[in-house]
């Protein structure tokens, strides 16, 4: 059975780096791609509302977030992403420094009523 993961992220306020983050989503690196697939990500989106990002992620059984973060931490294409993505990305307010996706709760599901 998969599971599903949410995500938030702020953009630096700024129309021209949003749109030059925005271009790079359109053609994310090969090495990039292969690294979520291999970890088990079955599916992903990122959506935007002003600066504002929010990831989904269903996952299938053999992905393990610790186990996906020591693998991009040796992953030198996936490593070289992550900088050039920090050029447009900011943390969320309250974040702990250095913290970029912030895991969500949810606080409302329609099935459970």
């Amino acid at each position: 059975m998969n599971s599903r993961y949410y995500f938030a992220l702020d953009l630096k306020d700024d129309p021209a780096l949003i749109a030059e983050y925005e271009s790079h989503h359109r053609a994310v690196w090969p090495e990039v791609i292969a690294a979520i697939r291999d970890s088990g990500i079955v599916d992903m989106q990122i959506f935007r509302v002003r600066n504002r990002l929010f990831m989904a992620m269903e996952v299938n059984e053999n992905f393990n977030p610790a186990t996906k973060a020591a693998a991009d931490a040796v992953n030198s294409a996936v490593q070289a992403w992550e900088d050039l993505m920090w050029k447009f990305q900011q943390p969320l307010p309250g974040s702990k420094p250095g913290a970029k996706w912030i895991p969500m709760d949810i606080i409302f599901d329609l099935k459970d009523c």
